[in-house]
């Protein structure tokens, strides 16, 4: 049984599985267009907790990161693509997961939407 003071996830091949301490400062959608461009979606969805909290139980090889701007780093699993977190370069004690990896499904609030000047028009309304 996992421990419940734990969020839990993986990527999509299943060879990165990690876990991340309570409690989640915020979750949020994040609409900028690095997010839209890396999830293929209309956003990013995360998790936001603390990084001392964060660890790889298996696959930590296979995390790759990208820096997609001067202050923040992306990572990914290699093999599959799967996105797992976002963390900036000048707030190193924090952590943003991915909600779509977690396992079992987030059932937090989500409080925040960032970037909505570049919130998709597509999106339904409702």
């Amino acid at each position: 049984m996992r421990d419940p003071q734990f969020l839990h996830g993986s990527c999509l091949c299943g060879g990165v599985v990690y876990r991340a301490a309570l409690p989640v400062r915020d979750a949020s959608h994040c609409y900028c267009t690095m997010c839209q461009k890396q999830h293929g979606a209309a956003s990013g969805s995360y998790a936001n907790v603390g990084s001392a909290g964060f660890a790889f139980e298996r696959g930590a090889d296979l995390v790759t990161e990208y820096a997609s701007s001067d202050h923040g780093r992306r990572g990914f699993c290699r093999v599959c693509g799967s996105t797992l977190f976002w963390r900036s370069t000048q707030a190193p004690d924090r952590i943003a997961i991915t909600l779509g990896t977690l396992e079992p499904a987030y059932d937090g609030p989500v409080e925040r939407e960032l970037h909505t000047d570049s919130k998709p028009a597509w999106l339904p309304t409702r």
